[in-house]
């Protein structure tokens, strides 16, 4: 393959719902590209596309793929996305590098909550989509209905480049409103013939062609006049006001395939070649410190790392986007994210698993290299004199977690160093060695998404694992003001132990006041402020430590020591066992030996003390939730509702939007343990959701004391 200019080259994701043909239409590309003399199929595991076992194991795509046809004189990089919420990070990784998005549909299903979820992204990124309505000929395409689904979700943008002239079974020919002829394939595809459009079709395709006119004339402003002044465009003039239309994303035009029989597959990419705009004609990337950066050939040097694979025989596969510059094989560069230098040793064009070796590529072409030694998904390589430092990419947050372990003890090393790998593969798969909860907690996107990490890990690596759920990191805190003293004393022969604090605790809020004076069973207690040290919490939360000492009873020396031994109580609540938060400690009086008070008496007594006073305090357990946004067809909302407020949910409100119902609530986290599963079941997969932290809150009273017998059974066990 030659070396593709700056200007020649236009990078494309192929997004869509599971099922929509996404990977039966890269094949189809590949094959009208000639990169490929056959195509396969999904069913018997031949695609270029999923090449992983896994993804032949389940029939679906796990990771994005990466390919390249040379069409009319430009390079077309296309990325097949997962088309799995489970595996939404090869699509959030895919349109940050890429231009255009490629949005297919299964004319069947029509807009389904997948097309939705990932058609946000595109909005979030602000890229240009073109509809694919794919599998036309199935029994069940309705054309006309998913194209007003279309319109009925985003309006009058939608515009129809083609229509078929029927569909289902007997699906063969469309009509082509841009350049005003009818595509006939056989019953084997291909190449169609060309014939004029039948006088039965002209009424529609006239009008047809007359909405895609003003479409493309009201993007710009000299069309708009050549249309005022002519009533009409030239077929040149109308692609180039569609091409402004999708930068701007004022146009999403709609094509018709049937990928499976490579039926106007062609003339697609025939309008990805002539119409979508080159990498050079959008908007310009801004690095870490705001600089906007140039794709310019001549410019300096810099690589982007967008996604990492580890392939049998050869190793780490590090797929980047050339921003800035050109890379050539030999060259160089500095890592500005490790501080490392890395030389790249060799430059790959790729399809799927098979890759072209050329000697350089330039800005806005994408490649792939190997054999980087300290290279991560999310790195910037520059050349000499280039700072440049680039970190778009940000993924969903996780939707479902696990504990995890290995059934052999003795694997437990080897487990931590394959996990550390497969987010390098898939960043959307979280790792976290709990020392809170004491376990290994995986997080994902789904059940699915889960389940593959295991088979993968089983089946590629060899190790027998297994999930468990996870613990909850719940937290403590008080719900009322106490008090206590501790005397530490210890005497065994010379030197002894000393030390005595008098302490008050309280519930801690953003801006309270300074305490002045407490009062306890008639007995008042005036406080004096002489330091406040303020800790924020690993765990969430404040500590809000006061020294309130007067006429010298406990030396300023020994106030860190207090307040180590009070952080130690911190990290283990009495209830549970679980991180304290929350707190302000007033430390007000006490006594010391001049002889035996040291700091760890006064560690100990400090930590007693505040123990005592905790559990005085009406301690109360706190849980984690979380925001959660149901995205649901309005059949199964009644449902939907039932089984969150099942969990605990409280239901904060609820809208439409593109043709779903969006529901909002907030849930305990501990009720989410198999929600991404249960919901699927109930909306038979049609429906989705996202979940962030929100806040810790107080759990209910029968949930508290079921909490405290389980912990007590735990302690007594132990």
């Amino acid at each position: 393959m030659k070396v593709y200019q700056t200007s020649e080259i236009k990078n494309i994701s192929i997004l869509g719902s599971s099922g929509a043909g996404k990977t039966t239409l890269a094949e189809a590309m590949l094959f009208e590209g000639g990169i490929i003399k056959r195509r396969g199929t999904v069913k018997a595991g031949s695609t270029v596309s999923d090449y992983f076992p896994v993804e032949k194991e389940y029939g679906y795509s796990v990771f994005s793929t990466l390919f390249s046809v040379e069409w009319n004189g430009f390079k077309l990089n296309f990325i097949d996305c997962p088309g799995s919420d489970d595996f939404i990070g090869g699509a959030v990784s895919a349109l940050n590098v890429t231009d255009t998005a490629l949005m297919v549909i299964n004319a069947q299903y029509g807009v389904e909550v997948g097309t939705i979820n990932q058609f946000r992204y595109t909005e979030q990124f602000h890229k240009p989509v073109i509809f694919v309505l794919n599998q036309l000929d199935n029994d069940k395409a309705d054309y006309d209905s998913v194209v007003a689904q279309l319109k009925e979700n985003y309006g009058s943008k939608i515009v129809q480049i083609q229509y078929p002239v029927t569909c289902g079974t007997s699906f063969n020919s469309v009509i082509d409103v841009l350049k005003m002829k009818m595509y006939r394939w056989k019953p084997e595809g291909g190449v169609p013939e060309v014939l004029d459009v039948p006088e039965n079709e002209m009424d529609r395709a006239t009008e047809l062609q007359h909405a895609l006119i003003e479409a493309a004339a009201e993007h710009d402003d000299s069309l708009m006049e050549k249309f005022f002044d002519q009533g009409t465009l030239t077929e040149d003039e109308m692609r180039e006001g569609i091409r402004a239309g999708l930068v701007t994303r004022g146009m999403f035009p709609v094509f018709c395939v049937c990928a499976e029989r490579d039926m106007c597959v062609r003339r697609t990419m025939e309008f990805l070649g002539n119409v979508v705009p080159c990498t050079d004609k959008m908007p310009r990337l801004v690095t870490t410190d705001g600089k906007e950066v140039t794709p310019d050939s001549e410019g300096p040097t810099s690589v982007f790392f967008f996604k990492t694979t580890i392939e049998p025989h050869i190793g780490q596969v590090s797929y980047f986007k050339v921003l800035s510059g050109k890379v050539k094989s030999g060259d160089d560069l500095q890592n500005v994210d490790r501080g490392s230098k890395e030389r790249t040793a060799q430059l790959f064009v790729v399809d799927g698993q098979t890759r072209t070796e050329v000697p350089e590529m330039v800005a806005g072409d994408i490649g792939a290299t190997v054999k980087l030694k300290d290279v991560r998904l999310g790195n910037t390589l520059n050349g000499k004199g280039c700072d440049y430092k680039f970190n778009f990419i940000r993924y969903p947050e996780p939707k479902y977690r696990r504990a995890i372990k290995a059934v052999n003890e003795s694997d437990s090393e080897k487990l931590s160093e394959i996990l550390t790998r497969m987010h390098e593969e898939d960043p959307t798969w979280l790792i976290e060695q709990s020392k809170e909860l004491k376990q290994m907690i995986v997080s994902g996107q789904g059940e699915f998404h889960l389940r593959t990490l295991k088979w993968r890990i089983e089946n590629n690596d060899k190790i027998a694992i297994e999930y468990i759920e996870p613990k909850i990191p719940y937290r403590e805190t008080i719900t009322k003001t106490a008090r206590a003293d501790y005397r530490h004393k210890k005497q065994s022969g010379g030197a002894g132990q000393f030390g005595e604090v008098h302490l008050i605790i309280e519930p801690y809020y953003e801006g309270m006041p300074a305490p002045t004076v407490y009062r306890f069973g008639g007995q008042e207690f005036k406080i004096s402020v002489r330091d406040t040290q303020i800790v924020d919490l690993d765990w969430g939360g404040k500590v809000v430590f006061i020294n309130s000492i007067v006429g010298g009873s406990i030396d300023s020396r020994f106030m860190p020591a207090i307040l180590k031994g009070i952080m130690a109580r911190m990290e283990q609540g009495p209830l549970t066992g679980s991180y304290a938060r929350d707190v302000r400690v007033c430390v007000y009086d006490g006594k010391m030996h001049p002889v035996d008070s040291n700091e760890i008496s006064f560690f100990l007594a400090g930590r007693n003390a505040f123990s005592m006073a905790f559990k005085d305090a009406a301690p109360k357990i706190l849980e984690p939730v979380y925001d959660i946004e149901v995205l649901v067809p309005g059949d199964f909302m009644g449902d939907v509702m039932s089984d969150l407020q099942g969990r605990r949910a409280l239901i904060m409100g609820m809208s439409s939007e593109k043709g779903y119902e969006k529901l909002m609530a907030k849930v305990p986290l501990k009720e989410m343990a198999s929600y991404s599963t249960s919901l699927s079941s109930i909306s038979g997969g049609r429906a989705s959701f996202v979940m962030k932290f929100a806040s810790y809150e107080l759990v209910p009273t029968d949930v508290q004391e079921k909490l405290l017998k389980e912990y007590s059974e735990t302690q007594t066990d132990d």
